[in-house]
């Protein structure tokens, strides 16, 4: 089936989208995200993000963490960089290893954006973000965000804005360290490829008819985000900037498409 989509105003967001979403805006857009009817609950949640201020400096919990607080599941992520200003930069993780002590000190005091460890980014960039990380999205940025169905953020940090905190929680949960470059990579251009290997989620880059990569991957669901081209999914066509799910890999039709984003759960 092919998903709605739904414009979501942030102040953050950019008012030049790409054409695929009309282009200019009358408002601030910062994200795209892809609903299904109300009768059906994905596993993931894909979502386009524009930036053109820094977001709140943020972590999600994992699971068990999760449950303890009422919630289904935790939150896990990845970012595929679209495109990206040429400083423009992510927050991934610290500089260095600290206490929960030091941590809290260092937001208390406004220097956690010292603390934290800006990564510059460029198009094709790929971090997976496990739960625990504590991150941020930095200006001039255009990514694809595909991560685990939950609304569940901690806010450490929001530069001054009329928005909650959730220190407490937030340092229960973050990992106080670096973050791990093997969660990095650069997209192979022009050639399918695993970019993500996760415990909660895969996804793939597929380039032209190639089915190889999904065969024998078993599966909850299946979302199609065509980059270029379009996919077929359940007889639903699927185009850039439109999102497909289905259930079977064997329900995806890569005839036509020339470049497209495939995550799948792990079932």
């Amino acid at each position: 089936m092919k998903l709605r989509q739904k414009k979501v105003p942030k102040p953050w967001g950019q008012l030049n989208l790409p054409p695929i979403f009309g282009g200019n805006q009358k408002e601030k857009i910062g994200e795209i995200w892809f609903a299904p009817p109300k009768t059906i609950v994905p596993a993931l949640l894909t979502k386009y993000l524009f930036t053109s201020e820094k977001l709140s400096i943020q972590v999600h919990p994992n699971d068990r963490q999760a449950r303890r607080n009422g919630m289904p599941n935790g939150k896990e992520e990845c970012w595929y960089i679209l495109d990206a200003d040429p400083d423009a930069v992510l927050g991934l993780g610290l500089t260095k290893e600290v206490s929960a002590t030091k941590l809290h000190a260092a937001i208390v005091c406004g220097q956690i954006e010292q603390l934290m460890d800006w990564k510059p980014v460029k198009s094709g960039d790929l971090f997976y973000v496990p739960a625990g990380t504590i991150h941020a999205i930095g200006p001039g940025i255009k990514l694809i965000e595909v991560q685990q169905n939950a609304d569940i953020t901690y806010r450490l940090y929001d530069y001054g804005r009329p928005r909650e905190l959730h220190l407490d929680d937030a340092i229960s949960v973050a990992t106080l360290k670096p973050y791990d470059l093997k969660h990095y990579s650069q997209a192979p251009k022009n050639e399918s490829a695993l970019l993500v290997d996760g415990p909660h989620f895969k996804l793939f880059q597929i380039f032209g008819d190639d089915h190889n990569l999904l065969r024998g991957t078993i599966a909850g669901e299946w979302q199609i985000i065509p980059l270029e081209g379009t996919v077929t999914a359940r007889d639903k066509v699927i185009k850039a900037g439109e999102c497909g799910l289905c259930t079977k890999s064997s329900e995806i039709d890569l005839s036509k498409n020339r470049k497209t984003l495939i995550a799948c759960t792990m079932k």
